[in-house]
């Protein structure tokens, strides 16, 4: 743990702007980290239902198989449309 004064010595050191970018990059990364917890989970319940479904009636596997996949398409489609929502933001 820096103390204060060492802390004000490497602010000061930094030149104009330079904080505010970095701050900048740090914020798009930690938001796109926010933003792919979401689609993560997302994906956990639609694969553990269709795991469900499968078993419980075999025979109608391969309409949960296709389900399941769109459903991890539109899913990721959200984690997608986070991440360039962040990198326009960053600049």
């Amino acid at each position: 743990m820096l103390s204060l004064l060492a802390q004000i010595a490497i602010f000061a050191q930094t030149g104009p702007g330079e904080m505010l970018e970095g701050l900048k990059a740090i914020g798009a990364g930690l938001g796109y980290g926010l933003a792919a917890i979401g689609p993560g989970v997302g994906i956990g319940i639609v694969v553990g239902n269709a795991i469900t479904a499968m078993a419980r009636q075999p025979e109608s596997a391969g309409v949960a198989r296709t389900t399941m996949f769109l459903g991890i398409a539109f899913t990721e489609a959200l984690a997608l449309i986070g991440f360039v929502v962040f990198i326009l933001l960053l600049p």
